[in-house]
């Protein structure tokens, strides 16, 4: 009686001596009447019914028919059964899921919404937008070309450098208003590709008349040898509207009178002709140098001339890209005037001023000026 009040009470014995177990160490008695499944779904704490709705979905749409246990204890696991009218209901919508993916087409899409259609809602602010976006272009191209026609580069060329193309040709802005002089031949398209229809005609008249034409005056050289100069950092078309002033400033290039300026005339030619000090200075300064040129070899022109053998170059190009902006020949030249004191002489200009003076014939081989300077260099004069 005693021993069984202890044990009901939590207390063991071990060796007779009653001792007191811990709260942890005590296990509950089984439950002989609760099942498996019911201990399942109390520890999931899931309802009944949804544990039944889950395995006869499962049964009926996916699980393969089971066989019968052979023992009650394998009964009592399995759910309980279930009614006809739901494995009827799911048969039926697994069957026309079955048929729907069947029947439909393998190409079939969803109906969507073309461009066409899309457009039809706002063709007027598709038309202003690539309206607008074409006078855009238009009007870079415009200004591009007014830009580019001071400087005389090309606008646009053909697969054929040296044919403006037709286009370009046609559409000549507005602000041009000076015409191009026709050329002696009649080929304005076979000039040398950096002449454009846009070109200063100033530009093209220098270059139908004056550039790489032989030239052997003393003081034709020191003019295009001072205007190659101060050309550095300009173009061309600028220095040839300004050409005037030069002549005046300097009394016509002639050399025995440039090479006698005082520091005030120097000063008063700066202050009255709004030329650069330092240039006028350098311009002088060559004068004096050619003078002892003159007493070495007679003359600037035998000077110059001696360096190609008296005959010009003609390396005969065919692309204006082709043309360097300095060569061996013009590096050569430029060192040895330095060594001689002249300023401005660097061989970036004296390239230019060869181009200029006819030393060397750099037209492309497709301007008719080429051959026309090509037989004056061979009577050894200059072309009208």
């Amino acid at each position: 009686m005693c021993n069984s009040n202890v044990k009901s009470a939590g207390v063991a014995q071990i060796d007779g001596r009653p001792v007191l177990q811990p709260a942890g160490n005590r296990v509950a008695a089984p439950e002989a009447t609760r099942s498996l499944k019911k201990s399942l779904q109390k520890s999931l704490s899931m309802p009944a019914s949804f544990d039944n709705n889950v395995a006869a979905t499962a049964t009926t749409t996916c699980a393969p028919p089971r066989p019968a246990p052979e023992n009650t204890r394998a009964a009592s696991l399995l759910p309980p059964a279930t009614p006809a009218s739901v494995t009827a209901r799911a048969t039926k919508v697994a069957a026309e899921k079955t048929r729907s993916k069947a029947t439909r087409k393998p190409g079939a899409v969803l109906p969507v919404v073309t461009f066409a259609a899309l457009e039809a809602f706002e063709p007027a602010a598709a038309g202003s937008i690539a309206a607008a976006q074409r006078e855009h272009v238009a009007q870079a191209q415009a200004q591009r070309k007014m830009r580019i026609a001071h400087y005389g580069r090309t606008a646009s060329f053909s697969r054929v450098e040296g044919r403006v193309g037709a286009t370009a040709t046609a559409t000549a802005p507005a602000a041009v208003g000076d015409s191009v002089p026709a050329s002696p031949t009649g080929h304005d398209e076979k000039r040398c590709s950096f002449i454009t229809p846009y070109s200063d005609p100033l530009y093209v008249a220098y270059h139908d008349e004056e550039w790489g034409v032989p030239v052997h005056n003393d003081e034709l050289l020191f003019e295009m040898l001072t205007l190659s100069g101060v050309q550095v950092g300009a173009d061309w078309t600028s220095i040839l509207k300004r050409r005037h002033v030069y002549r005046e400033a300097f009394s016509g290039f002639d050399v025995d009178a440039v090479a006698k300026y005082t520091e005030k005339q120097m000063a008063s030619l700066s202050a009255d002709f709004g030329l650069d000090l330092g240039t006028v200075r350098g311009i002088v300064n060559n004068a004096c140098r050619i003078l002892e040129v003159r007493r070495d070899f007679g003359s600037l022109d035998k000077y110059v001339w001696a360096f190609v053998n008296n005959k010009p170059l003609s390396p005969s190009y065919k692309y204006s890209r082709k043309i360097p902006v300095k060569t061996s020949k013009s590096e050569s030249i430029s060192k040895d005037m330095v060594r001689r004191g002249l300023r401005f002489v660097g061989p970036t200009v004296i390239h230019s001023f060869m181009q200029a003076v006819g030393l060397t014939n750099d037209h492309l081989v497709s301007c008719p000026r080429h051959r026309a300077c090509s037989s004056a260099a061979a009577a050894g004069g200059r072309v009208n």
